[in-house]
Order: C-alpha cells, then structure tokens, then sequence
C-alpha cells in the first residue's frame, strides 16, 4: 500500500564533509581505544550504532552513557562508529562494554562475543518492534512495488549493510527470495550506507529506491522534512523486535541490575531532571523508554536469520542435492545452539 512521506536539507556531500570535520576535532573521545575496560576500574565503553552518522549518535546517547557511568561508578566513554561491520569489530576485539544494538549483531554479541541483554526499548506507538519499508520517490518514475520487482537491471538501490535486519534481511526474506529474486544482481546499482544517507541519497535522485524502517523514517521526517516530502513507502514488513541494551558478562554481576534499574526509570516521573530524559527519549527515534529484557528477547532475530538462511539454501545452486542437505542441516544446528543461548539468560 503507497504512503506519502516528507523532506530534507543540505546536500548530502556538504554534510558527509561537515560530519567528518565535527569528528576529527573531537578526535580522542571518538576513537577505539585500546582494550575492553572490563577488568580494571577504568572507564566504560559504550557502542553505538550510527543512525544518523556517528557525532549525532554519540551526542544522542550522551545522557544514557552519563547515567549509566553514574550508576556504575565509572566513566562512560562513547565509541561511536560508521558501519554495523566496525561495530562487530570493536565487540569482537573487546573495545565494547555496554553498547545499544539490533538484529544480527545484537544475536550475534550474546551467541558469539559475551554479552547479554540489559533492557529493550519501546516507542510510544506500543508496537513491540517496527517494521522494514521500501520506499521511492513521491514523484519519481517508480508507480508501486510491481514496478520494482518486475524490472530487473533498471533501477538504482540504496540499502543497509548485511548486518541491518531492516535494511537487507528483512526485504531479502520477505520480498526478494519468496520471488526468486537476488537482491545483489536485480538493480543496476547499489549503494550501501546507513539509513538516513540512503533516505536523502533517495530523495536528491541519487538512487531510484532505498530500504529502511518506520523508525528511521519518522526520526528522518523531524531532522529533514524537505526532502522527506519527496519520499514514498510502498512496501512495508512484518513487525521486527526493537533494538536493545546489552552488557559483557564479566560485568553483569555488579552492573546488570543496577543498569536494569536506571534504565527503566529513565524519562519516567515529574521531575525536571525526568522532563530532560524524556527529550533525549524523543531524539532517539521517539522512544517511550526502556523496559528490563534479558536474551530471550532476540528470540524473534533466531527465526528471523534461521529462516533467511533456510531461505537461501533451498533457492541456491548446489553441486549436488546431499550439498544442500548438509547445509541445510549445519542450518538448523545453528538455530538450536542459538536457542540453547538464549533460554538460558542471566
């Protein structure tokens, strides 16, 4: 079903340029320092996704990390990125103490890099997750979805990385491969980056379509309403869990309570200082707040992934069918070690 969307501002080299400057005078507080903080009294390091580039993000989160430094009596330092990829590897290398995470990568910590789940955020709408679109020009040549699929070789993309569950796995599962199309090789073109360059990448005609989420999209609509009046959704998901707060494990036995505690009360009563969260929840894609949540709520991600991959085997070419059998059974291994993972949480 089409929807009219809105707009945008500066051009989007003029503002990669700005960006870029902001960062490198802030220098040392933005980059990856050298090991993970969890065994000494130093400071803490907090991972954040870039969701509308990684000065925005950090400056986003500023008043979560200062309260949770407070709660756990350690300096909270940022680590903020520009790729789900550099993300992994700042987890992997232990450069991430407590980070906000979604999808695969949130799997992946808990399954892979020895983290938990702290808490969940939830959006004032009450959905327990949003959901993944596709979206087009309002005035562009695109008229609805068929025109996408049903045109290979013609169009321009701009989509997430592979990590981003509403940027790639999620239209690759519902929408691509029930069609027995490849998402790689149907578009002239593909340009990979974060949510909010792929909308405005859309709305200047760099690209002639572009993924994201309804998430994504309304923090877009407040910081671009221009160019956000250009764009059009004709194609959304099911719902997908929302993102999460997590933790390394060798400090969830004095900081996973405490951190459960503030987070959720954050934003929640009549103070001033109350009031002031609440406004910092509005900047981070209009969030209600945070709800204590252990690893059973990536459960949904387990499905998600385990389906995609099953997806993709039984749609691939194989050099013999006892291949693809075998894959398909390292595939459902995998899915029950994750499970084993994830219905023992701390």
């Amino acid at each position: 079903m089409n929807q009219p969307l809105g707009a945008i501002p500066a051009p989007l080299r003029r503002r990669r340029l700005l960006a870029a400057a902001a960062l490198g005078m802030l220098g040392p507080a933005l980059a990856f320092p050298g090991r993970g903080a969890a065994a000494s009294e130093g400071p803490l390091f907090f991972g954040v996704l870039p969701l509308g580039g990684p000065l925005q993000s950090r400056m986003d989160w500023q008043s979560v990390m200062d309260g949770l430094g407070h709660i756990c009596q350690r300096p909270m330092v940022a680590v903020s990125v520009t790729s789900y990829d550099s993300m992994e590897q700042a987890i992997r290398g232990g450069r991430v103490d407590i980070a906000f995470l979604s999808g695969r990568l949130a799997l992946e910590a808990t399954t892979e890099y020895d983290m938990t789940v702290m808490a969940q955020v939830t959006r004032h709408d009450g959905l327990p997750g949003y959901r993944s679109v596709l979206l087009v020009r309002a005035n562009g040549p695109i008229r609805d979805l068929e025109d996408v699929l049903g045109q290979p070789n013609r169009w321009r993309i701009a989509r997430g990385e592979r990590q981003s569950v509403s940027g790639y796995v999620v239209p690759q599962l519902e929408l691509f491969l029930p069609r027995h199309i490849k998402l790689e090789s149907h578009f002239t073109q593909e340009q990979i980056d974060t949510h909010e360059a792929n909308y405005l990448a859309l709305a200047n005609g760099e690209v002639d379509v572009c993924t994201g989420n309804t998430a994504d999209i309304e923090r877009f609509s407040t910081h671009f309403p221009v160019e956000f009046s250009r764009l059009r959704i004709i194609w959304q998901s099911e719902l997908i869990p929302h993102g999460v707060i997590m933790i390394r494990r060798s400090l969830a036995a004095s900081m996973l309570e405490p951190g459960r505690t503030f987070l959720a009360g954050y934003g929640k009563g009549d103070t001033p200082e109350a009031g002031s969260q609440r406004a910092v929840l509005q900047r981070l894609h209009n969030l209600a707040g945070f709800l204590p949540a252990d690893n059973r709520s990536l459960l949904p991600i387990v499905q998600i992934e385990y389906h995609l991959a099953r997806e993709s085997a039984l749609n691939g070419q194989w050099v013999s069918e006892q291949a693809r059998q075998a894959r398909l059974q390292r595939i459902e291994e995998q899915r029950q070690a994750r499970l084993g993972i994830l219905n023992h949480p701390l």
